[in-house]
């Protein structure tokens, strides 16, 4: 585990932007992955993909950009108190697939704008992650993930976002903070669940699933260039 840290203390986004843009999207770890990071009680739906369920299709888009210091990081949302099965949760920009929307990469980089104020023309997509099933909202996401070349200057829809949340990358590579936590699941189980616990915020469920993947996509690419 020191090893892993040490490998992974910060990740100069350079080097970030050179291993995505080689990467081959095709050869994700996919679902396996992503269930690494998800709640015991809702894995069998999960690998069920809403199979008969009439899921609603969402995009969400993991921006990754340098902070002040040229550090990788990216940005996370925590959503409002309300309502609904995701009330107060930390996620990525992202929402439902609307109807003038050309395709799901165009939604995830339309929420994006919405939510963060990022501009869709400023983000290069570096690729697409595996499709997510998420039970309690009944949504198929798909991830993408985008590349923005210079720090943004984040502007948050009041109505949908209550903090925006920057993270740098290298912090998901610190052993000490994946770990598990109590969390009260819909319908009202409570049971440890798999998050990511980053300077106090708990990173879980969809969220925390898909950035699974990411870095078991990532990690290998990142270990072959600091091995050159």
């Amino acid at each position: 585990m020191n090893d892993l840290k040490n490998r992974f203390a910060s990740l100069p986004f350079g080097d970030v932007v050179r291993v995505l843009r080689d990467a081959d999207f095709s050869l994700l770890p996919g679902q396996k992955s992503q269930l690494t990071m998800a709640p015991a009680l809702r894995r069998d739906e999960i690998r069920r993909m809403g199979k008969g369920m009439n899921a609603v299709s969402s995009g969400v888009l993991i921006l990754l950009f340098p902070d002040s210091e040229n550090q990788a990081s990216t940005v996370f949302i925590q959503r409002p108190v309300y309502d609904g099965v995701h009330s107060g949760q930390i996620s990525l920009p992202g929402g439902r697939r609307e109807d003038h929307d050309p395709d799901l990469q165009n939604t995830a980089l339309r929420e994006a704008k919405e939510e963060v104020g990022i501009n869709p023309a400023s983000v290069k997509v570096a690729g697409k992650l595996s499709d997510l099933y998420i039970p309690p909202s009944n949504f198929i996401v798909s991830p993408f993930v985008g590349l923005y070349h210079h720090e943004p200057s984040f502007v948050p829809d009041p109505d949908e976002v209550e903090q925006i949340i920057p993270v740098r990358m290298a912090d998901f590579f610190q052993p000490e903070n994946i770990r598990e936590v109590p969390i009260r699941l819909t319908g009202g189980d409570c049971l440890p669940t798999p998050c990511y616990d980053i300077n106090g915020r708990i990173i879980w469920g969809a969220t925390a699933m898909i950035m699974a993947e990411f870095f078991a996509f990532i990690k290998p690419l990142l270990d072959g260039m600091i091995d050159q």
